[in-house]
């Protein structure tokens, strides 16, 4: 897969908890959620939406 193709598939993914766009943090390769305040990690290119595994914002 390319990286615009990529940048599609992430685009269209939404958060898990509130349905709201998330953006996407290339430098800590994580997909945020700000109306949750939750970061997910993708992990080997794969998007982790479990809200086990997301990191809390301040």
């Amino acid at each position: 897969m390319n990286d615009s193709a990529d940048r599609r598939m992430l685009e269209a993914l939404v958060c898990p908890v509130t349905h709201a766009v998330l953006s996407y943090d290339a430098e800590r390769q994580e997909l945020v959620s700000k109306a949750a305040r939750l970061a997910f990690p993708i992990r080997d290119g794969i998007p982790v939406m479990l809200v086990s595994e997301a990191r809390q914002l301040d």
